[in-house]
């Protein structure tokens, strides 16, 4: 995947998780990166550091992809610190667990802020400069939500619909443009929301780590097994590369058969 030597790759919500291994995948194809989460840690200033030790360009921006405001500055900073951004994807996401006549509405309004429209922003903002070169790549982290319903989870469900739908729509716009537009949708994937998941059942039910996962995969996932981040990221990578460039706007599942089951 040579074609990603010397671009550079903005990744949201990319302290961690999903979004943390699709930077170190993007590196480790020659992508200059710059992380982004809405806190500074000590652990966050320690993760350019493992994305520089790959050979490429790196920094993390602290901001809060809620704000329109945040967004613009993201990626004044993305710009200043790789000189473009080639490959956007956009990762950033919180989660909500209410009946829908329970739901916040403080709650609400920020999932649609940051899960619905981030996205938006940080595509209008990626384009022009995409445009220009004539080649871009903008990836969406959408979710084996995007495709069924889910009680006590209307945000999330909610949004990961808009994101297949903002994919489709900004892929017919661009699509001659050289910019590809796509959406990557994982099944149940180990990250740390999984970790809690798991830890909350074993609580419950009394139940080891395996038999936790084995309970909770039973409904969900045919292939028995968690996806890793790293899967996804490879996902992602594929999409951002040369071979990539005759897909748009399409939904590809990482999901080790979850949408394949009635």
């Amino acid at each position: 995947m040579t074609s990603l030597a010397g671009r550079g790759a903005l990744i949201t919500g990319s302290d961690g998780g999903i979004g943390f291994a699709i930077a170190e995948r993007l590196a480790a194809e020659g992508c200059n990166v710059v992380l982004n989460g809405p806190t500074e840690s000590a652990s966050t200033a320690a993760l350019p550091d493992r994305i520089t030790a790959l050979g490429v360009k790196c920094a993390y921006v602290r901001a809060d992809v809620g704000s329109v405001a945040e967004v613009e500055r993201l990626f004044a900073a993305a710009v200043a610190t790789v000189g473009s951004v080639d490959v956007l994807v956009n990762n950033a996401v919180v989660r909500h667990f209410h009946p829908i006549d329970e739901f916040p509405v403080a709650e609400w309004d920020r999932a649609l802020a940051v899960n619905v429209s981030a996205v938006f922003h940080s595509i209008r903002l990626a384009v022009p400069g995409m445009k220009r070169r004539n080649w871009g790549r903008i990836v969406n982290l959408a979710s084996i939500y995007s495709t069924r319903g889910a009680e006590r989870r209307v945000d999330y469900v909610t949004a990961k619909h808009a994101i297949v739908g903002i994919t489709r729509t900004a892929a017919l716009e661009l699509a001659r443009t050289g910019i590809t537009c796509n959406a990557v949708q994982p099944g149940w994937v180990l990250t740390p929301h999984a970790e809690r998941q798991i830890a909350d059942r074993m609580k419950t039910a009394g139940e080891t780590r395996e038999d936790a996962i084995d309970a909770l995969l039973e409904s969900r996932q045919p292939s028995g097994r968690l996806v890793t981040p790293e899967e996804v990221a490879a996902c992602v990578a594929f999409l951002s590369s040369a071979a990539g460039a005759a897909i748009t706007g399409t939904t590809l599942a990482v999901d080790g058969g979850w949408s394949a089951a009635p």
